[in-house]
């Protein structure tokens, strides 16, 4: 009925801009017009308002929208500043449907900028309007139109109205993570302004996460009869494997076992190898989990920052499930790629040094301490924000430093280089004793 109404409306428009343009540009009464048009003109650029709004709302009476583009653009100057002070709500509501049909109009009969004045409604509603329903309906309509267009902050303000109508029971799940979805695409598709587009995004998937629209249980049961019904459409599986990977504790399930892996194997990339990382991971089989991460790494398309981000998410899961070694090679690795990963790779491996069980006589059994603090004095050094949970670390290993005494009668001292063998690993530091 919406699409009907909205396809009468428009054909409605046309009829009346093919009789306007049989009555020439400034309409039937051309004297009229002009007239008032050059009368509130010269008020406005005096920004004489008070004098300018009665000689505007004549020429907008007497001239059609295809005499002055301006006229349009003033009114909804002239209307806003007005509905500011006005204090009766009849004539305010009577104002705001005026700037909002100025917009139409604009969009309507100077097409080059109808974007422009549908975004510029958008934002109106949202400073307007506090229903939600009027929001979301009407924020819809302009996405509709103005589509991968339409300002970022739109799409937020969409998403933000349905997640309040689900609340009230008045949407349901489905139809919010349908428009999420759809926000995030056009995002994507948009190629101006990228980085106000990347916080937008960054928005958008925040105010969707903390609504928790998006249960484990409501994808599952959304997505999962979807798959079933087209197993073979990359562009669902795809937004099922996001969805189902930002969602917490969801990826220990068949659907994302069968989409990830269908993905993998469709279309190879590191993004899917890490998915399978992440679900094998949750799934606690690390040397598949690990395989999947080292693949995503080796792809040549991979970006720096990611690799890093890879390359340091690898060792610590290394590290937490015992592969010492590789964990090390890892965080080093991402410490070389990307210096933002210094504090915390050196701090990982003071971390692995520390957790060492290391055999021999009573210094060789604590002496890996002392590499454990060298790493971490690195980290504090190259990221400050470390330094609190590095000094903790510190105090602790210090306290397992050999006594002076008991080394001595190894012939080891203060100050004295001193190689430590253990695990696998190994390192070159200088004795501290305890007194």
């Amino acid at each position: 009925m919406k699409k009907i109404a909205f396809a009468l409306f428009t054909l409605v428009l046309a009829l009346v801009g093919t009789r306007v343009s049989a009555q020439g540009k400034f309409g039937p009464d051309s004297a009229e017009c002009t007239k008032y048009l050059s009368y509130y003109q010269e008020y406005f650029k005096q920004q004489n308002y008070d004098a300018a709004l009665p000689n505007w709302r004549k020429a907008y009476e007497i001239c059609p929208p295809t005499a002055s583009q301006n006229m349009l653009i003033n009114g909804t100057t002239l209307m806003n500043r007005y509905i500011r002070i006005e204090k009766d709500e009849k004539i305010r509501a009577a104002m705001i449907d005026t700037v909002l049909t100025l917009q139409d109009k604009r969009a309507e009969y100077y097409p080059r900028y109808a974007t422009t004045a549908l975004n510029n409604k958008a934002g109106y509603i949202a400073q307007y309007f506090n229903d939600p329903q009027i929001l979301y309906d009407e924020f819809d309509k302009i996405i509709a139109v103005t589509k991968e267009n339409t300002k970022p902050n739109i799409f937020l303000l969409d998403l933000n109205a349905a997640i309040e109508l689900f609340k009230a029971g008045k949407l349901d799940a489905e139809e919010v993570i349908d428009s999420y979805q759809s926000s995030l695409s056009l995002l994507d598709k948009g190629s101006a302004d990228s980085e106000e587009r990347a916080k937008a995004k960054t928005d958008l998937e925040s105010l969707f996460i903390t609504s928790q629209v998006a249960s484990c249980e409501n994808l599952l049961e959304l997505f999962t009869p979807r798959f079933e019904a087209d197993p073979e459409d990359i562009s669902l599986i795809t937004n099922i494997v996001k969805m189902l990977s930002s969602t917490e504790g969801c990826q220990d399930n068949d659907l994302f076992l069968n989409a990830v892996t269908k993905l993998y194997n469709s279309e190879p990339s590191y993004s899917s190898a890490y998915y399978l990382y992440r679900l094998y991971s949750s799934r606690d089989e690390p040397a598949t989990a690990v395989k999947y991460l080292e693949e995503a790494i080796s792809f040549g398309d991979i970006d720096t920052s990611t690799k890093s981000d890879y390359l340091f998410q690898l060792a610590t899961y290394c590290f937490k499930n015992g592969m010492n070694l590789k964990a090390v090679d890892y965080a080093r690795n991402a410490a070389e790629l990307d210096s933002n990963y210094q504090g915390k790779s050196n701090y990982l491996i003071g971390t692995v040094w520390g957790s060492l069980v290391c055999g021999g006589d009573e210094v060789e059994k604590r002496a890996h301490y002392w590499v454990a603090v060298d790493y971490l004095i690195r980290a504090r050094n190259a990221d400050p924000s470390l330094t609190e949970d590095a000094n903790t670390q510190i105090r602790q290993y210090s306290a397992y430093f050999p006594q002076k005494a008991e080394a001595f009668m190894y012939d080891v001292v203060d100050g004295q280089s001193y190689t430590v063998s253990c695990g696998g690993m190994q390192a070159t530091t200088t004795v501290r004793t305890q007194n």
